[in-house]
Formats: structure tokens, sequence, C-alpha cells
């Protein structure tokens, strides 16, 4: 943050490390590993007196000085300049903790040239024993110079105490110190073989020629199975969380896990056909085909190992973005661009958004993140996002996706990053939702002078959700609602008729019309709209069901009820792809990338499955009990690992992410929220539901799996009052219960009913009666989530057909003394619950 910045954009300073560390660290390594080889060759040949060997140790010294001396030093400046100019704070810090350190390890360098130089010109020149005094000088001076440079790596993965006591000892001599330094002098021995397999198939006597490479080969498999014991003993000595960050959260490292597990029993073959089993039949191409092997096997473990540290420069202190750990709330606090020295625009303007956003992008993306390079590139993850994903996406950097840096800034800058990213880094995918074009419904007839029948119906749900999984491949929707009714018959004590009645039902969806006759329930009728999908001729978030009440073949009563049923899954905010058709549905290409997702972090082939084009069904693995459907039960259930995971993944404590998914505010058509809780009361789903964070945790903890330990751990974080205080809650049997703020039905005392549950499902508002055990109280109420009145943004009548049909207001069935809608006579006594003879509280202006 104290420095200038040099763009690297396409080229990408992942690029620079993978070029340049990898190269150097794999001659680095052979200068350590392959000055014990010269020496214990030397006195191989010594030994068995033969001239040939140690002409063939003359040559390969000539090679490893030019390999080691000329190139290593080169690529050593070359890591100098590059981790200055990727990370010049976290180089700073290096240099200053270090700094004696260095001094060693410079003075150990230059031994090291010395003495090479000196071993190779005095070839046949000296004493064999003064020649083998320069070459143990040589290593001796090379393995120590590994010794402190190991302390110095793996100080920057472990510091240890250091972050407390600031002591040198304690950051050199770090957790993983003795580990890392065995690891990589194993690793320096196996490379060492594999070099002197180059040398070795040139060697023109055959006898000769298949001594070395068998010799060789032995220096390549010895080590490897010592180096697999320490990269296990290295493994178990990093703390926790960083095991966990390697080894189980981040799904990028898990390639170059995988790759690293194949090349090591790749190597150890090549290295055992060349020591025991055809060393005659090593060729050229084979010997540069096992170097390369171990150039990747290198590139892979110092991938895992560089990876081990994300996501910060030195663990646990400085972030890639050179903030300092125990600097992050002040510029939360104060603001990115307050605290930042090198930036132009210091303050955000109306002017200056877009160019404030690109200052943020360079200084906090492009640290780890290339433009359009090879390694982790910045444009597909953006363009997959709308401003509205983003934005809730860099909220939550630093939980769920622990490998990236929390946002560095305050809410409003992190909104004109969102901006910036995608909209002018990329294409801009955010859609305005255009125009809600009203459409005037009809309700049911009713004449209070001459009918002698009420026909009140609702749905148990005010809004279904459904990705319709014939068109977008993917199933998770929502179970689809019951259509239920109660027909009253009108006199001074108003009874529900159940014998001698049909109801019949007729509800247009987008495939069709579902009709039939409803069933008798537990004091009503009921149809269950297995079948139901969105309308597809103009997209608003419901149907109408007709239904009509027959007696002795005779229509009795009519009425007409909305169906919340909406193909508004807001996916692609953060998955990307565009919206099936016009403002809604969920697409294949959206789906195809949730799937993309699940494969690469639970290591599913769902993806295989969606493209041999079978449906994808999220509840045959993830228990679902708004469908009935049993799942795994090893598995969490899909309410659970829905909300759970995206509560960890993102990071708002708000509504807005809850808005984005459930399509419950201004960015999507189907604003299925519209009951007078949100729209006269000004609640949100918060206020019953928890926020997000505290939502997932109460269906985690109810479901008490392994899988949902993690999680769980994610969150503890966000949820403020802490998870002990979260009780826990079954999904779609559990819900927030109307009297917990409206006691004895009268005037709420609290705006907030979380974390108290109803007990069953028998219990929830939607299947709950009046105390007098007659009606329903969706039946005066209307569905949860549209309770009346309910101010619809695709009609003004949609949301109260009822209402209007029988007393001409919006109000409750019964509101506003209108008892007559049922009873003939005047009501003097509250039957149905205390308060029922009021006046409505909440009035519509």
């Amino acid at each position: 943050m104290n420095y200038p910045v040099w763009l690297l954009d396409a080229f990408g300073g992942g690029t620079l490390i993978a070029i340049v560390a990898v190269a150097h660290v794999y001659i680095s390594h052979l200068a350590v590993g392959g000055g014990l080889f010269l020496v214990l060759t030397e006195i191989k040949g010594l030994r068995e007196g033969s001239t040939p060997i140690l002409d063939y140790v003359h040559k390969h010294t000539r090679f490893f000085l030019l390999l080691t001396m000329v190139f290593g030093g080169m690529s050593g400046v070359g890591i100098w300049f590059t981790i200055a100019l990727l990370s010049p704070s976290g180089t700073s810090s290096l240099i200053h903790t270090f700094v004696f350190g260095w001094a060693i390890e410079w003075v150990f360098f230059v031994g090291e040239i010395v003495a090479l130089v000196l071993y190779y010109y005095n070839f046949n020149k000296i004493s064999s024993r003064s020649h083998l005094i320069l070459g143990w000088i040589y290593f001796g001076c090379a393995w120590l110079s590994l010794f402190i440079i190991n302390g110095v790596i793996d100080f920057m993965l472990t510091p240890g105490s250091w972050i407390e006591n600031g002591n040198f000892w304690s950051g050199f001599f770090n957790e993983t110190f003795w580990p890392a330094l065995f690891f990589r002098t194993f690793l320096c021995l196996m490379i060492a073989g594999l070099f002197g397999f180059l040398t070795s198939v040139n060697i023109k006597n055959d006898d000769l020629r298949h001594n070395m490479v068998r010799y060789c080969g032995i220096w390549l498999v010895v080590p490897l199975l010592l180096l697999l014991a320490s990269a296990y003993w290295y493994k178990i000595a990093l703390p926790p969380a960083q095991q966990e960050m390697v080894f189980v959260t981040a799904p990028g490292y898990k390639p170059m896990l995988t790759w690293f597990a194949y090349l090591s029993p790749l190597l150890f073959a090549g290295g055992l056909i060349m020591a025991i089993v055809r060393p005659q039949s090593v060729v050229r191409p084979v010997a540069w085909l096992l170097v390369v092997c171990g150039f990747l096997y290198m590139g892979c473990f110092e991938f895992i190992r560089e990876g081990g540290r994300r996501p910060y420069i030195i663990w646990d202190h400085m972030y890639s973005t050179s903030i300092l750990k125990s600097e992050l709330s002040d510029y939360q606090k104060n603001g990115f661009l307050k605290s930042a020295r090198w930036v132009k625009n210091k303050e955000l303007t109306l002017d200056n958004r877009m160019a404030a956003g690109k200052e943020m992008y360079t200084l906090l993306c492009l640290p780890c993140h290339s433009e359009g390079g090879v390694l982790n590139d910045i444009l597909p993850q953006a363009e997959k996002y709308t401003v509205e994903g983003m934005d809730s996406f860099l909220a939550g950097v630093g939980d769920a996706n622990k490998y990236m840096p929390p946002f560095a800034g305050n809410e409003e800058e992190r909104r004109v990053l969102a901006e910036y990213l995608t909209t002018t880094l990329t294409p801009d995918r955010s859609r305005i939702i255009g125009e809600i074009k009203k459409e005037k419904v009809a309700h049911g007839p009713f004449d209070q002078n001459k009918d002698e029948y009420v026909l009140l119906a609702s749905t148990d749900r005010g809004m279904s959700l459904s990705s319709q999984p014939e068109l977008s491949g993917l199933d998770f929707s929502y179970g689809p609602p019951t259509l239920r009714a109660q027909l009253i018959y009108r006199e001074e004590s108003p009874s529900v008729i159940s014998e001698g009645v049909k109801l019949r039902y007729a509800v247009s969806t987008g495939s069709g019309v579902i009709k039939g006759l409803m069933t008798e329930g537990d004091g009503y009728f009921q149809a269950e709209l297995g079948k139901l999908t969105p309308p597809s001729d103009l997209f608003r978030p419901y149907n109408l069901a007709d239904i009509e009440a027959v007696i002795d073949s005779k229509v009795v009563a009519t009425t007409r009820v909305r169906v919340g049923v909406s193909n508004g899954f807001g996916c692609r905010h953060c998955h990307g792809g565009p919206w099936r058709s016009e403002d809604s549905g969920l697409s294949r290409q959206t789906a195809q990338n949730i799937l993309r997702i699940h494969d690469r972090r639970s290591g599913t082939s769902l993806l295989d499955t969606f493209n041999n084009s079978k449906i994808v069904v999220c509840s045959s693995c993830h228990a679902d009990s708004s469908r009935k459907e049993a799942g795994r039960p090893e598995q969490l259930g899909l309410s659970s690992a829905m909300h759970g995971f995206h509560a960890a993944m993102l990071g708002e404590t708000t509504t807005s992410s809850c808005s984005l998914c459930h399509g419950v505010g201004q960015e999507s058509h189907t604003r299925s929220f519209d009951g007078l809780h949100n729209h006269l009361a000004g609640l949100d789903c918060s206020s019953c539901h928890g926020t997000l964070a505290e939502h997932g945790a109460s269906l985690l903890k109810a479901e008490g799996k392994s899988g949902g330990e993690l999680l769980l751990a994610q969150l503890s974080a966000k949820v403020e009052s802490g998870l002990g205080d979260v009780k826990p809650r079954r999904a779609w049997e559990m819900e927030p219960d109307c009297l917990t703020c409206h006691v004895e039905f009268g005037e709420p005392e609290t705006d907030s009913a979380f974390n108290s549950w109803t007990e069953s499902r028998d219990k929830l508002f939607a299947h709950r009666k009046g105390e007098a055990a007659v009606l329903l109280c969706t039946s005066c109420h209307g569905a949860p989530h549209s309770l009346y009145p309910a101010a619809s943004a695709h009609s003004d009548q949609v949301g109260v057909l009822a209402p209007l049909q029988y007393q001409a207001s919006s109000y409750p069935i019964g509101a506003d003394k209108r008892c007559d809608v049922c009873h003939t006579e005047e009501m003097e006594d509250e039957i149905h619950h205390p308060g029922s003879l009021g006046e409505f509280r909440n009035r519509v202006e």
C-alpha cells in the first residue's frame, strides 16, 4: 500500500512467479543436491579406480556450474525483481525482519561460487584429498544457504509466535521449519539424480553409461521415499486452518494436489526402471521427460505451498493486498481510498466513480489476478456477475472463500468496485427490469343480500419458485402450493360445509389447464397442484385459480384466488448466464455454471448428467421436506445446504441476498413479498427468519450433520449474538410463530420473531385455525408472505380478490367489524380470536 504499482495486466503476477520462481527454485535445489552428487560420485570413481567415472564428474561439473551459477544466479536476481514488483511491502518486511539472516545467506552464497569455481578448475591439478575438500565446502555452503532460506520462506507460511513477540528466532524456527528442511533436502537429492540422467545418457561407453544411469536412478528412488514421508510430516505440521485451506476449502488447489500425487509414483517408477530394470534402454528423450516431470513436481509443490499462505503474503500478518491484518478494520471504517497512499481519487464523487473503481481494482484485485492472462484471470470470473451479485460476493470475501482477503473498504467503495468490475472491466450484464404493466383482474361474484354461501380460498404458500427443470435441466424447485377452500353457510352461527358438496377447481398454467375435484381435508377441501408451472405468455408471478362449490348439481358459490408461482430464481446474479426469456427463468447456461461449481467443490459428476440431457434433481441427494423427498441421510437437506453455503459465501447482514435469490425485491419481476408486513409494517425477511447467516445457522443446527459443522464454523463470526443463541429449526416444518409478536393477537410487542419457532408442521400459520376451530387463518388473512391487504406490483386486485369480492375492501375477511360476510346477525363476541372485532390497524391510504 505504500508503493506505486506497475500494472502487469494480462501477464499477471502469478505467471511471473510460475515462470521465474519455479525455474529458479528447481535449479537452486539442484545446486544443493548436485553438490553432494559431485562429491560422492568423485569418491565412487576414486574407490573404484575408474578414470572414466572421474572424467564424467569433470564434464558434469562444467554443465552443473553453468546451469546453477549462471542461470541460477540470473534467475535469483529475477526472483528479487519479481517479488519486489508483486509485493514491495512483503519484500520490505522480509528484508527488515531477517536482515542478518540474509547477510549470512549471502556469505554462504559467495562461498558456493568460490568453492565451485575452484573445484572445477582444479580437476587433476591438486591432490584428490584437497579437491574433495573443495567439493565438501561447496556442498556445505549450498546446504547452509538452503537452511537459511528455508527459515525465511516457511516464516511466510507459518510465522508462529513471531506475530506476538517479533523475535527473529521465533520467526526463523517456525512450526514448519524442520519438516520443510528435510523435505527440501530430499528433493535436492532427487533433482540431482534427475539431472545426472541428462549427462549419463551421453556417455559413449555402454558399460559405463549403464553403470551411471543405474547410479543416478538410486539417487532418485531412495530420496523420493524419504521425501514422501517428510511431506506427510510437513502436512501435519501446518496449523489446522492452513490444512483446511489447502486440502479442503480451496478448490483451486485440488488439481495441483492431484498432479503431485500422480507424479510421485511416476518418478519412482522412472527411477526404478533406470536403477534396476532396464538402465540400458534409457535414452536422451526419456531423461529429459523425467527432468520435465521433476520440474512439474516442483511446480505443484510450490503452488501448494504458496497457496497455503492465502489470503496472506505473511500468514496472519499481511494480506496479499499488502494491507496489514491489524490495519484492516481502519480501512473498512475510514474507507480504502482515504487510507491508500498511491491513489488520485481520495473521495468518491458522481464523476469519478469508475476512475476510483479502477484504482481499487488495481490495488485490491491485481496483486493476485491477471487480466486476460493464463493464471487466475479475473475476466471470466467478473463477467458472470451482475452489479448486485458482485456486491454481495465482495461483502463475503474472506469468509467461505478464505483464500481471498476481506474487502478493505466501506460499503460505498465496495459498491463502486462491484460496478467497475461488472460494467466497465467486463460487459454489463445487469438488466434493468422493465416497467411492470398492471393488469386488472376480476374477482368472483357475491350478493350479500341474496347469496347463502361464502367460498373462501387460499394457498399454503404465497409464492412457490420453480426452476422449470424441463427447460433449465436443473430441478431445485420448491414444492408446489396446495390450494385450499372452505365453504361457509351464512346464518347467525355460520357452519363450514363438508358433506354433500363438491368443489371444482381450474388453474390456467404455462403448460395448460389443471383442473379437477378438491379432496376433503381437516375441515377444508384441498388440491395439491403438482404440475403447476409459471405462465409462459406473459411473465407474471402467479396463476389464477377459479373454484366453484356444487351442491346437488347446482353451483352455489364461486371465488377466484391467486396461486403464486414464479420462475424468478436469481441465480444468474452470481453464476452468470442470461435470463431464459425476457426477465425471468433459469437458463441452461446458468444451470451449467452452477453444476460445474458443485462438481468442483464436491467431487460430483452432475455436469455430465446435465450434458447428457438428463434433469439433475437436487432432492435426490438433499432431502427436501417441501416436496416430501427423503434424499440421502448422510447429506444435508436442500434448505440447509443452500442457505448454509450461501450464507457463508455472501457477506450480507441485510436482506439484499434474499432479494437477489428469491425474487422478492426490485431486481426481479416476481416481488413476491407483497403482504402487509412488508409494504405497510416495513418488515423484511430478517424480521422473521433472521439474517441470512442466522437463517442458515438455525437450519444447519437442526440437522447436526458433519457437513454442517464446517459451514457453521464459517458462520460463527457472522451471527452477532453468537451461534449458541440460535435455536435449531427444521425447514418447512418449524417457522416463526405469529404470536411471538402478536401476543394474544394484539398489537405487535416486538418487530422480530426470529428464534421463536412453531413446534411442528401442523402449528404453522398456513395450517392453523382460529380459536373456534372453524376457519383456517389463511382463509381470512391470505397466504403467508401475501397477507391482506397485499399490494401486488402486477395488479391492484390480484392480491386481495377475496376481500374485494366479499366486503369491497382490501382488508382481511371480517376486518372493521364486517362479520356480516358470514354472520347474518351482528356479532358481540370475539369468536375467532381476540381483537377480531376491532378496527384494522394497518390502514391503506
